[in-house]
């Protein structure tokens, strides 16, 4: 992921994927290759690969500061196994998107990849990706071994399609410096809603103010989501027939949002990324942010700044995560020895997760992240805690594509264009819309 600053990590999509939903079109289409369910899988994958040597093609959207780290993982990988050669391409992940799809269906795609959880039905839909039952089975991988939401995310039609490698939460980013201008204790962030209204309270009260209501997906979309989820709402209906976002859940979300603006706690019209660029300049003390900020912050000399899971305004805990994971493409031809090399660098890199989590992620595997390596990254581990407390949306073709008009209802209310009500009730019909087309588009 790249520099949010750069482009706000439109990456992991631009609202409402509840588990990083990529606001992309549909793109690829015919020739692409069978449907789903039409592929037979690639035979199981030892725990390592000695065939003939071979050259694998590795594609992801890692531009930003994610992208060295992922090279120096791929290096490591090649050391030990030398008859397994990786190149890496980097694209933008909107690029990644447009392009995967059409070299799969000009038979010149890569072998694996990268993808966001929300993309993989819908290129599973499309036969640009392969089951991977088998790698689960043959390295005794189940849902133990990740958590429940992030392990079922990569299933399709009762079949797996993705390897989770990681999560990457909101969390609540603070200025110590801010905090204590209010005379509130910098090493207790709030965590209930009393204790965050009476922080904000305080803040004002030095002219301070605390929360910068943003407009934008990045990260405004991903806020209401959080609070929507806290709230007792959901994105979708479980078959994700429709959405609920304009449900009583939705609606005291997005009131509670509009509402910092009204009382004085956020400024009006917030500019893209000033909300973050607020809390290093000192002129805001918390900023619902990704994980991937954690290193941007580590770059600013004598900021002094803390992380913690997002406060519990609702009824529960609950906070937007997206996540990365593992894919292997369709070839017009199978490779048996390229798919059992890929499954063996897609265990491995797995395994190395402590590693990759130093880029600013939280590890999907358990057992690393139960350990005491990880739990001494600090920030990591204080975003990972909320690792049960994640939600994705259903693994359904095209359930992205409702993003941008979520993302308009959240813009047009935290701009104080029109109320929350009104505004979630004109997206709710024109997201059914969407859905309903994409039922009749992929054949559901």
């Amino acid at each position: 992921m790249s520099d949010p600053l750069i482009n706000r990590r439109r990456l992991l999509g631009l609202g409402l994927g509840a588990g990083g939903a990529l606001v992309l079109s549909a793109c690829g289409g015919g020739g692409g290759g069978p449907k789903a369910g039409a592929t037979a899988p690639a035979t199981a994958a030892p725990t390592s690969y000695t065939g003939p040597d071979v050259s694998l093609s590795f594609w992801n959207g890692f531009t930003g500061g994610d992208g060295p780290v992922m090279k120096k993982l791929i290096d490591r990988f090649i050391g030990e196994h030398p008859n397994i050669k990786v190149a890496m391409n980097v694209y933008k992940w909107e690029d990644y998107y447009k392009k995967v799809p059409a070299a799969v269906s000009a038979g010149q795609g890569p072998d694996l990849g990268i993808m966001h959880v929300d993309s993989v039905a819908t290129n599973a839909a499309r036969g640009v990706v392969l089951p991977l039952d088998d790698l689960a089975k043959s390295l005794s991988l189940t849902e133990a071994d990740f958590s429940p939401p992030v392990w079922q995310a990569g299933v399709f039609k009762e079949s797996r399609y993705a390897i989770p490698l990681d999560v990457h939460p909101l969390g609540m980013f603070y200025n110590k410096t801010v905090m204590k201008k209010a005379d509130l204790d910098p090493e207790k962030p709030p965590q209930t809603a009393e204790e965050y209204m009476s922080a904000l309270a305080a803040l004002k009260k030095a002219g301070i103010e605390g929360h910068w209501a943003t407009p934008f997906a990045f990260t405004g979309t991903f806020q209401f989501q959080s609070l929507m989820y806290q709230f007792g709402g959901q994105m979708f209906t479980d078959d994700a027939m429709a959405v609920k976002f304009a449900e009583e859940p939705g609606v005291q979300a997005l009131t509670w949002l509009v509402d910092l603006v009204k009382q004085g706690y956020s400024p009006k019209n917030v500019a893209q990324d000033a909300d973050f660029i607020a809390l290093q300049n000192g002129r805001a003390a918390f900023n619902w942010n990704g994980i991937w900020c954690i290193n941007t912050l580590n770059e600013i000399d004598e900021l002094e700044w803390g992380v913690a899971p997002l406060p519990q305004i609702g009824a529960k805990r609950a906070a937007w995560a997206g996540s990365h994971q593992f894919v292997v493409f369709k070839q017009r031809t199978d490779d048996p020895n390229k798919l059992a090399a890929a499954k063996v660098f897609i265990n491995w890199i797995s395994q190395q997760s402590l590693e990759w989590a130093k880029g600013g992620q939280v590890p999907a595997r358990k057992v690393i992240r139960d350990g005491a390596e990880f739990k001494a990254l600090k920030e990591q581990a204080a975003i990972g805690s909320q690792i049960d407390d994640l939600f994705f949306a259903p693994s359904v073709p095209g359930i992205q594509d409702p993003g941008p008009i979520l993302d308009a209802a959240v813009n047009q209310a935290i701009l104080l264009r029109k109320a929350p009500k009104e505004a979630l009730a004109e997206a709710a019909a024109k997201a059914d819309k969407i859905l309903e087309q994409n039922r009749k588009k992929y054949g559901a």
